[in-house]
């Protein structure tokens, strides 16, 4: 089941998730409609908080397989490196964060079972080490947004280059501007956010 997922502006993402004591049926089935969710957003990672539980679990894409981490934490950090990141609960923007280049992260999976994974971002694992240090963020209720070069923070926006081409642009702005926009509803003209989350957006 695809599950609706919260927007900036819910306070279930500035606060900080409990741990789960006990994994049973229904958490199993919350990572299995969490990984749908990702999937249909086309998303590097999803967190509980951001569907509304409040619990300390999360899923994300090693290259092309998708994992759960509940009770995760990060056992090693190696190195920094700066890139630009989003997030689905905070649609239409972009910014840069630094974090860690390397990352090895455990914690146990929806079978119980101790888990552990050495991440990074590169071809072969895709955004894997971001979108760890990111999605443990979310369950520590920060946003990316925190983190962020406060000069980076950009919409995205859709327009058309000098040959018709379709390109993106950003537009500068300011995390009290991104939550104001939220609550009222009233989006920068021609913002790029994905068809699932302008409906989330319009409710």
């Amino acid at each position: 089941m695809i599950l609706l997922i919260r927007i900036w502006g819910d306070p279930i993402l500035t606060k900080k998730a409990k741990a789960v004591d006990r994994i049973t049926a229904k958490e199993r089935q919350l990572i299995a409609d969490m990984m749908e969710t990702m999937e249909a957003a086309d998303g590097a990672g999803l967190a509980a908080p951001q569907v509304g539980v409040a619990q300390r679990i999360f899923v994300f894409r090693i290259g092309e397989e998708m994992h759960a981490l509940i009770n995760p934490k990060i056992t090693l950090r190696e190195g920094k490196r700066v890139q630009p990141e989003g997030c689905l609960s905070i649609p239409g923007v972009q910014a840069n964060v630094e974090r860690a280049a390397r990352v090895v992260i455990t914690g146990r999976d929806e079978r119980n079972k101790t888990v552990e994974y050495e991440c990074e971002d590169s071809e072969e694992q895709g955004r894997a080490a971001s979108a760890a240090q990111h999605e443990l963020d979310h369950l520590d209720g920060v946003l990316f947004l925190d983190r962020a070069q406060t000069d980076t923070i950009s919409w995205l926006i859709e327009a058309e280059d000098e040959e018709g081409e379709e390109v993106i642009e950003m537009l500068e702005t300011s995390p009290q501007e991104i939550l104001q926009a939220y609550k009222t509803r009233r989006l920068p003209r021609d913002v790029h956010i994905q068809e699932m989350l302008w409906e989330r957006l319009e409710k």
